[in-house]
């Protein structure tokens, strides 16, 4: 990627993995001592975020990460508000967190996770905190 890629607005390809990862995870906990209300529950958001994946799109321009639903834009988080930001259990597909100076925001990944993060560091790359690493004594 180089700098013209800066210029241009990328909207990310929705994945539904971490929604059918939680139906799946519904599935497997429905032999539980509590069978069938976890697994019913469980099951109903893994919907919800199935249903979600299709519905929502997140679009990186310039200045901006937007969230659009249904082609209505939802929510818009400006760049230059923007303190840090981390991706959590990337390999799920995970959790984006990222802090604006009015407040923390936790989003789940249902959307390709490789091209999120290809994106950020292009564009706000400075504020990306690394995972912690233990202290290791001398």
């Amino acid at each position: 990627m180089n700098q013209s890629d800066l210029k241009q607005n990328v909207t990310l390809k929705p994945s539904p993995r971490l929604a059918i990862l939680i139906i799946v995870l519904s599935l497997l906990i429905l032999p539980g001592p509590f069978h069938p209300f976890p697994s019913i529950l469980t099951g109903i958001f893994g919907l919800f975020l199935l249903l979600q994946t299709f519905i929502l799109r997140v679009e990186l321009t310039p200045e901006a990460l937007v969230v659009w639903q249904l082609n209505r834009e939802l929510r818009r988080f400006p760049f230059g508000d923007w303190l840090a930001w981390r991706i959590f259990l990337p390999w799920l597909p995970g959790i984006l967190y990222f802090r604006e100076k009015a407040s923390p925001h936790l989003l789940p990944i249902l959307f390709e996770p490789e091209s999120l993060k290809n994106q950020l560091r292009l564009r706000v790359g400075s504020l990306e905190k690394p995972k912690v690493k233990p202290i290791q004594d001398s």
